[in-house]
């Protein structure tokens, strides 16, 4: 269970302040909301539907032309799949229970860091004696565990349900 307080949360405002400078993304932008509202909304359909563009549209309040946007990494990625033509659509490609917000989050803005020392490829000058490179290291490796651990088929029935999805991450 992941506690945030407030010195937690001071602390991350400031990190997403510090990265968003650096270029280092640590708030999801407006497409990657977007593209967990139709992943949502298509996890709520009946396994193997075809759901059509308007409808998720209409649903979701997004563009047309910025859905197809949307979903294509997502189509790349083997997630969401595509029918073209008279009654063609979106529908998962896999269970809702297989896609994860670290999934979605992934497919749309590229690996997770939070530090530009964990970029793969680069190589920190700090690394062997900086105490923080290992916290970073350890946050990183959580955050993306706890991303993975809401999957939609659970997301779906939360809101099936009109119940509110708990801070508290699901047992898996």
């Amino acid at each position: 269970m992941i506690d945030i307080t407030e010195q937690g949360i001071y602390f991350i405002t400031n990190l997403v302040k510090y990265n968003q400078v650096k270029g280092i993304p640590l708030i999801i932008t407006r497409a990657t909301e977007y593209a967990i509202r139709a992943i949502l909304h298509m996890s709520r359909q009946p396994a193997g539907e075809i759901v059509y563009k308007k409808d998720i549209c209409k649903a979701q309040d997004i563009t047309p032309a910025f859905l197809t946007k949307i979903l294509q990494p997502l189509i790349k990625d083997g997630i969401v799949g595509s029918q073209r033509g008279v009654g063609g659509g979106f529908y998962l490609a896999k269970a809702p229970a297989e896609i994860t917000l670290f999934h979605i989050i992934k497919s749309q803005e590229g690996p997770v860091y939070l530090n530009q020392c964990l970029i793969e490829g680069e190589t920190c000058e700090r690394e062997f004696f900086c105490p923080v490179h290992g916290a970073w290291e350890h946050i990183r490796k959580e955050f993306m565990a706890t991303l993975s651990r809401y999957d939609f088929a659970t997301l779906a029935a939360k809101q099936n349900d009109h119940l509110p999805v708990s801070s508290e991450t699901p047992n898996k």
